[in-house]
């Protein structure tokens, strides 16, 4: 068996060193949902004082969720288009109810005029957003099934320029989304 070898060290910001791992892997990252509380194109809560914090600090940020559960994938379609035991369909998720929903899914379909003229998918144009936020930002998108990890995966290929982000700002204005990220939670654990 062969030792691994050390890669060294590298330097974070102003804050201190990273220890790199053997497979060059830094260790300081913070996970945070980029969008719907996740940091996506329909919530961008991060960016007036997480974003600039982290980023002063050297640390990554690692969004999960940056489909907004699969709401900008385009395959929400509807209430009904949700399977019956979906946990989108509760009142956990707001964003996925009734006349909110509605107003989401007019969103969605500017996502998807514009991802169909990038010659992609409402996806990976919204994770391809994500990825245009930074180098120190790294989603990390959930799938059940490969054919949608394979098509995730080939997002880091759609290239945005200065004039598809102004659209995509323009198309999700950054306070557009409808209903809180979460259902009322007071009731929980009293």
């Amino acid at each position: 068996m062969t030792e691994p070898t050390d890669i060294g060290t590298r330097t974070l910001g102003t804050v201190a060193p990273l220890t790199v791992s053997t497979l060059g892997l830094g260790c300081m990252g913070m996970s945070e949902f980029y969008g719907t509380g996740d940091e996506n194109l329909l919530t961008r809560d991060l960016e007036d004082e997480i974003l600039p914090t982290i980023r002063e600090l050297g640390i990554g940020l690692v969004p999960y969720s940056p489909l907004g559960r699969g709401l900008l994938t385009g395959a929400v379609t509807s209430e009904d288009s949700l399977e019956h035991g979906d946990s989108r369909r509760t009142a956990y998720f707001p964003r996925f109810q009734g006349e909110s929903l509605d107003a989401n899914l007019v969103l969605v379909d500017k996502i998807r005029q514009l991802a169909s003229a990038k010659g992609c998918s409402p996806g990976q144009l919204a994770l391809a957003w994500v990825l245009a936020q930074g180098d120190d930002i790294v989603p990390i998108p959930g799938t059940k099934r490969v054919r949608y990890l394979e098509e995730n995966a080939a997002a880091a290929g759609v290239r945005l320029n200065a004039d598809d982000l102004a659209e995509l700002t323009t198309a999700v204005p950054r306070d557009a989304v409808a209903g809180d990220r979460y259902g009322d939670m007071s009731s929980i654990d009293q």
